[in-house]
């Protein structure tokens, strides 16, 4: 196929095909654009892994990759100089085994599928699971009765100071549950166990991420459809500092404590530290670590920030551009503060694009990114599920 750069878009062409972008001088690519970065920086294509979802760096600079597929891959050596290829490194009984994490101590991988959370011990270097335990299950009932097919089935991990979170999406658009680990975000004994409910009425919190200074648990949300165009705001936050079980209020309020369904009661509602644009679609969120070394640590300013991939949905303006474009965000934070407060009126002023380019005009989609997390040497990896690609992201 061959791809060629436009300004104009045929609707016939769904927005996903570059060959549907025609300019007046009909230039035409090889390939498709790569990804912008700000001066200073690098990226760089180091594997591919089809449907590529969230990441997890190893000690050794080796990168678990969780996908769409029943398969959890290995990029060997990913913070070495060369390309590599990537390896299936475990194969689950369920899938999407779209969610992974690594706990240092004890050093185990947790992979999360629709339906569990399996463990497995790893010793540095291995490149192949040599043992899988099953440790959890989630979704252990049916979904909602007034669901309206909107059924989400990725699960997250994250594990920090003896927990290991999971967050599990939601079975509808805009439903109540009636299976208690849905919409939810759970906690869950290491060796296993009946999980606890940490968060609650969260529709789809893909993204999750610990600081490492504070060892605080951050979700980014996915929000609800069919709302007033442009709305609900979506959200990154830090779940641990509530006390109790975290109520985000979904389906019935949003953002600051506002009810969407008539006689709702938010008062006791999560009001979220960051918010973004409806539609961005958070599905990957890493720091980087205040006191980082390496070989390729970043430049200070980034110390500290939250980095987080926006997956942008399929909501388009009046005039056909998509509505969120897919990007990776940096916030700048003090600990687990944004130094820019929430602003209501303009879900805008807390971000900066990091990386861009991952859609033309507005209209077609050349890449989506997905799972994000550093390595042991300072680069920054992002996944993308549309091309099926890892990035390294260096300083030159």
């Amino acid at each position: 196929m061959k791809w060629v750069r436009a300004v104009a878009f045929a609707g016939s062409c769904l927005g996903l095909l570059y060959a549907c972008l025609v300019t007046p001088s009909a230039q035409t690519l090889t390939t498709p654009p790569s990804p912008t970065v700000p001066s200073g920086f690098q990226i760089l294509t180091i594997a591919r892994v089809p449907s590529a979802r969230e990441l997890a760096a190893l000690p050794d600079g080796d990168l678990i990759v969780g996908t769409e597929s029943s398969n959890v891959d290995i990029v060997p050596n990913a913070e070495g100089d060369a390309v590599g290829s990537a390896e299936v490194f475990a194969t689950l009984q369920d899938r999407p085994a779209a969610g992974v994490t690594f706990a240092s101590a004890p050093k185990v991988i947790y992979v999360a599928t629709e339906h569990a959370v399996y463990a497995i011990p790893y010793r540095d270097g291995e490149r192949r699971a040599s043992a899988i335990t099953l440790i959890a299950r989630v979704r252990i009932g049916g979904i909602a009765p007034n669901s309206d097919g909107d059924v989400h089935t990725t699960t997250s991990v994250a594990y920090v100071d003896g927990t290991l979170y999971a967050s599990v999406g939601s079975s509808c658009n805009a439903c109540t549950e009636v299976d208690p680990t849905r919409a939810s975000i759970l906690s869950i004994a290491p060796r296993g166990g009946n999980p606890v409910k940490r968060a609650t009425r969260i529709r789809n919190a893909i993204a999750l991420a610990v600081n490492p200074e504070t060892h605080a648990l951050w979700a980014g949300d996915a929000g609800q459809d069919d709302l007033p165009f442009g709305h609900p705001y979506e959200f990154l936050d830090d779940v641990t500092s509530h006390p109790g079980v975290a109520d985000y209020g979904w389906a019935e309020c949003e953002e600051n404590h506002h009810a969407y369904t008539p006689g709702a009661n938010c008062a006791d509602t999560v009001a979220p530290l960051i918010e973004a644009p409806a539609y961005s679609t958070f599905i990957g969120a890493t720091f980087y670590p205040r006191h980082q070394s390496g070989t390729y640590v970043f430049p200070t300013t980034y110390h500290g920030a939250l980095f987080a991939t926006v997956h942008g949905s399929w909501h388009r303006t009046s005039d056909g551009a998509y509505a969120a474009a897919p990007q990776v965000v940096v916030i700048t934070m003090d600990g687990d503060r944004p130094r820019v407060p929430v602003n209501w009126q303009d879900p805008r002023a807390q971000w900066q694009t990091f990386v861009g380019g991952f859609e033309l005009g507005g209209r077609v989609r050349t890449g989506r990114p997905t799972g994000i997390t550093v390595g042991p040497q300072g680069s920054l990896f992002v996944a993308d599920d549309m091309r099926g690609v890892i990035y390294r992201i260096r300083p030159k």
